[in-house]
């Protein structure tokens, strides 16, 4: 039953982000009326909702999956997602919200990388979490015997 909470919540994430990062942020500024400060303060809100959520769910993730070796592949895709999480939550994220305060201020911030950092964190965390449910439907599947 934890390998199933696991999986789902897995699935569940690489979709959040599929979704919010991949979609809704992009398409956000393409709607009509839809200004700058008035997108970058829905982001804010988005992805600070989003970033809890992925935070609930790695300890969901953790909880059922440990205690497990840094041997198979499974454990290491889910420490460098947790690692991803962390860099995103402790250093990307406060920066962003810094910079997206800034222009909500009427302050134009100086040019940054770390925009670009986000989504390629973001398309990694993506990849590796649905590397990482498949590999692990396929070990539920071996274990059943299918």
């Amino acid at each position: 039953m934890k390998k199933l909470i696991a999986i789902f919540c897995v699935i569940f994430w690489a979709g959040l982000i599929a979704g919010i990062s991949f979609l809704e942020a992009p398409l956000k500024f393409q709607a009509p009326g839809i200004t700058i400060p008035l997108g970058l303060g829905i982001g804010q809100l988005v992805f600070q909702a989003l970033n809890k959520i992925e935070v609930i769910l790695l300890i969901a993730i953790l909880a059922c999956s440990l205690p497990a070796p840094l041997k198979n592949i499974s454990s290491i895709l889910l420490f460098s997602v947790t690692i991803l999480l962390m860099i995103d939550t402790f250093w990307l994220l406060p920066l962003l919200d810094e910079r997206a305060k800034l222009v909500l201020a009427g302050h134009a911030p100086v040019r940054s990388y770390h925009h670009i950092l986000y989504i390629i964190a973001d398309t990694i965390k993506f990849l590796i979490l649905i590397t990482l449910g498949f590999s692990n439907l396929k070990s539920l599947n071996h274990e059943k015997g299918y």
